[in-house]
Formats: structure tokens, sequence, C-alpha cells
């Protein structure tokens, strides 16, 4: 029974890596519209299993996620987001049914908490594979406190600067206890995220603000900077807005991929325009398959 579960496991972990590496290729070659062909040779399958793989974890076909990757789908999103977050701002949730009704909550350390600088904290770390590549994530009792995409940086420069950020803590290398955070956070085959997660932050009353805004903007939409701004009731703070959005300390989570320029396309982010261009299809594929596979 063990080894038909090992089994079992290491076949799930090869598929993720699979498919991590077919939505990079894909994010890297979009402007190419590589062919199944091509997309079959990268994850090692036959492009009929590429397909069946590619579809379950994604939640869509190769062809429809080169779709998502466009600049065109994410002027598009713009758009229609528009309305979705009407609602969401107004009920002070996001919209039904998806990632972070309910799902996500933030707590702020308090001025004291932030003068003693994490005294008492026990914080753990790890690096773990995602379909969006490796993932530093730190982890308290009290919640998660850290969660970044490496892009080629070494981890023990994130420990360092976690470490920094938090200098009165322990702070230590623990990837069994942050293994499985991440799981929940990236499960497989294209499950949604097993919550509820506590985020535990440290930033400024601004910041702190923008932040809890961002968990309003639901999988699937986008908002501008300016638009983001004018929801907070700062109408010309879109440049300090973009600042507090760069300060994320836990992302994903906190959703600042989400945010995008109005007239010149999808902006910064702190982890790569590639990694943000394929959070973004990931999510506007999922949530088609879940619009499509929900009777109306």
């Amino acid at each position: 029974m063990i080894d038909a579960m090992q089994s079992t496991r290491q076949t799930e972990d090869s598929d993720y890596d699979r498919v991590g590496r077919a939505i990079r290729f894909l994010e890297g070659r979009r402007a190419e519209q590589p062919s199944l062909d091509q997309v079959a040779t990268v994850m090692g399958l036959s492009p009929h299993h590429c397909h069946r793989l590619f579809s379950r974890w994604v939640g869509t076909t190769p062809k429809r996620f080169l779709q998502f990757l466009t600049a065109e789908h994410a002027k598009r999103a713009l758009r229609e987001s528009r309305s979705v977050l009407d609602a969401a701002f107004d009920a002070g949730l996001t919209s039904p049914g998806r990632l972070h009704d309910l799902m996500v909550t933030l707590e702020a350390v308090s001025p004291g908490e932030y003068r003693a600088a994490g005294e008492g904290l026990d914080i753990q770390w790890g690096v773990h594979p995602t379909p969006f590549g490796e993932a530093f994530v730190g982890v308290t009792r009290r919640g998660i406190c850290a969660l970044e995409f490496l892009a080629g940086r070494q981890p023990r420069d994130a420990a360092e600067e976690l470490a920094a950020g938090w200098p009165a803590a322990t702070v230590r290398h623990a990837p069994a206890a942050t293994g499985p955070v991440v799981d929940k956070i990236f499960p497989a085959q294209n499950a949604a995220p097993e919550g509820p997660f506590h985020l535990l932050v440290r930033g400024t009353n601004f910041q702190i603000r923008v932040w809890q805004a961002l968990l309003r903007v639901p999988s699937g939409a986008v908002i501008s900077y300016g638009d983001l701004a004018r929801r907070l009731g700062s109408p010309g703070a879109a440049r300090a807005v973009g600042g507090a959005v760069g300060s994320n300390q836990v992302s994903y989570l906190i959703p600042c991929h989400r945010v995008v320029r109005e007239a010149t396309g999808l902006g910064q982010y702190r982890w790569g325009a590639t990694r943000k261009h394929a959070l973004l299809a990931w999510e506007a594929a999922r949530q088609a398959a879940a619009s499509t596979a929900t009777p109306a």
C-alpha cells in the first residue's frame, strides 16, 4: 500500500513539473503561438496525453491558454472587471464562489509588535516547487508572513531578507512545516486552494489598506492602479498605491498580480512580467472553466 501511494505521489510530482514547464514555455513563446506538438515535446508526452494532462491541471487546453496570455485578453478583462469589482467592493468581499471569499484573512502586527521587531516570533521557512517556479514561504503560528517566487534568486538571500524584516524573531529553515502550506495554496490538478489562509503582515496603515483592498479583487478579474486608488478614496494616489502593491510580502494570496496599467498593458511585477502574465492566464482559464461548469 505504501509503495502504491509513493508511486502515485511520484506520478503527481512528475505531472506537476510537466505542466509547470508547459506554462512557462507557452508564456515565453506566446508571440510564436507554439503548436500542440511543441508543447508536447516540452512536456515529454504525446500530443494526445499532453492535451489531456494540461487540460486537467490548468482547466483549459494549451491553445485556449495561449489566448488568455495575450495583451488583448488583459485589456478586455480590465473592461469587463468593473461591474464585478463594483459588487465586490460594495459587499466588502470578493465575488461569490471565487478563491478569496472568506478564505484569506489578513492580520497586521500592532504598533507595539512592529517596534518589537518580531521578538518572541518563530518563523519557519522553506522553498518548494509551484507551476510558476520555486516559491519561498515563511510561516508563523499566527499565519503566513512571506510568500515569493524566487525567480532565480538564491533561497539564502530570501531568508536573509525575511530575517532583516523581523530582526528579533527566530528564523529557521523548516521545509517539513512549510511544504504542506504550499501544497494547499497550489493544489494538484486544477483544484481550488485549500484555505482558509491566515496572513501576518507588517506595513504602514496605507499599505495595509491597499493589501486589504487587493483581497477584494476576484480571481479572473483585474484592476488598474488608478481605479484601486479611487476605490480607496485617494484618486490622486495611484503612484503610492503602486508602491504599496510592490511592497506586498505575501505574493499570490495578496493578489498584487491582478493590478495592471490601464493604458499600457500589464505593468510591472516584482517577480517578473512573464510570471504575472502566466498567473493571470491561469486564473482566467480556471474562472472560465468554473463558469462553464456552473449551471446558469
